[in-house]
This record gives structure tokens, sequence and C-alpha cells, in this order.
């Protein structure tokens, strides 16, 4: 080998634990799917082929390209899914009848008080599956929040007659 030679970096082989970086894949509500999936790249397509490389090659660095190219797809459609999903939530908080929004926002807020007690109970939970818990229930926990905020600021933005009327009626306090 010669001296002068420069130095080589290895190779980075990815594995199937490599597609968990990042948050997972957000849960899509069944009343606004529809509306948060349209014309979304599910990236179906992609995890088909590397399955059938998997199946084929019995083994994961025999599938780098596959493995790749779906992460680079998921994480792409996951935080377009984010985004519409709190877009979605932003306009309910707006448009919705107002006492059905506040009954969403508090059905928002009881699933996150409840997945921060799972979360605390994951922690004891030792090794790759107590991690895999971890990884996504905070997944689910994050986005269960920034859903919350969105439908909040839905609420604020709101251009509805009710709300006026509320600041005409008699104060009970006094300041």
């Amino acid at each position: 080998m010669d001296v002068d030679s420069k130095p080589t970096m290895e190779e980075t082989i990815l594995v199937g634990d490599d597609l968990m970086t990042g948050p997972p894949s957000p849960i899509i509500p069944p009343e606004i799917a529809s509306h948060v999936l349209e014309g979304v790249n599910l990236c179906d397509g992609i995890l088909r082929n590397l399955f059938l490389c998997l199946q084929i090659n019995d083994i994961e660095p025999f599938c780098q390209d596959e493995i790749a190219l779906y992460k680079q797809c998921a994480e792409r459609r996951d935080n377009q899914l984010r985004q519409r999903l709190q877009d979605s939530e932003r306009k309910l908080g707006m448009s919705m009848p107002l006492e059905q929004a506040k009954e969403r926002y508090k059905s928002l807020e009881a699933e996150a008080s409840l997945l921060e007690r799972r979360l605390i109970l994951a922690s004891g939970v030792e090794g790759v599956e107590g991690f895999r818990q971890r990884w996504s229930l905070h997944g689910r926990l994050t986005d269960t929040k920034n859903r919350q905020d969105a439908l909040k600021q839905g609420l604020e933005n709101r251009k509805d007659e009710s709300i006026g009327e509320s600041t005409n009626k008699k104060r009970w306090f006094f300041w």
C-alpha cells in the first residue's frame, strides 16, 4: 500500500433500526384522514421493493439502496403529513361549532395526558423494547401536542359572532 494514498472513509451499512431515527410516522385520525392523505406519496412502492429485496437477499447489507430510498421518502411523507395535520386542526378550530371545537381540544388534552403517563411508565422498560416504546410514545405525544396547539390557534383566530356576544355580557368580576 502506498504511504501517500488518501485514507478511505468506511461505508456505513444501514439496517432496519436506522429507519427509527427521528419521530415515528404520525397517526392520522380517521375523521380527517381523507383530507390529510390526499395526494401524499405513501412510499408503498418503495416499501414493497424493500421487503422484496429483504425476502430475496435475507439480510440488510444487500438492500442498502432500498433502505436509503425508503428512509428519505418516509421522512418527506411524515413531514408533509404533520404539516397537513396541523393545518387541518387549525381549520377545524376556526370552522367547527365552538362547543365541538372545545370538546375536540379537551379530547386532545386528555390524549396527551394519557400518552405522558404511558411514557413515564415506559421509562422503566429496559433494553431495545423500552427504547421502541419510548420512541413511539414520544413521537405520538409531540404530534398530539402540536395538533392541540394548532387547534388552539384556530380557536383564537375565529371570526365567530358568539365570541363577540360574550364581550357584551355583564362581567361577574370587578377589576
